[in-house]
């Protein structure tokens, strides 16, 4: 049975090298150093999210239907792939803060008067 390739060591948490590839089918072997890809990077949840966001091509909408989340926790997500990408990612509170209380908005938890005024505030 073949496991699934991991692309972080679980002790250090540092980028894993392969050392060797072998087909399945005829047993031939490569030998070296191979680099992995960045998408080798992300754990099974993340590599999940990424094909669900794929599917949606983009939509964050459908993401959010999808998974079952909320707008700033797909944002979450979606940062949190980046990073572990490799990609520097800038956090804007600003305007987390505002997608929240949207999101909030459109799951019905508040009103438009009280979403108007907690965006004034």
């Amino acid at each position: 049975m073949a496991h699934r390739t991991i692309g972080r060591c679980p002790v250090c948490n540092d980028d894993l090298e392969v050392r060797r590839l072998e087909c399945v089918n005829c047993g031939t072997a490569v030998e070296g150093r191979f680099v992995q890809s960045r998408f080798d990077r992300l754990s099974p949840e993340q590599q999940e999210f990424v094909e669900v966001f794929l599917l949606s091509r983009g939509n964050i909408k459908e993401v959010e239907r999808v998974l079952g989340i909320s707008y700033p926790t797909v944002r979450n997500r979606l940062d949190a792939v980046l990073e572990a990408m490799g990609h520097k990612v800038e956090r804007d509170s600003g305007g987390e803060r505002r997608a929240q209380i949207l999101a909030a908005l459109d799951r019905g938890e508040i009103t438009a008067a009280e979403a108007i005024k907690m965006l004034k505030g």
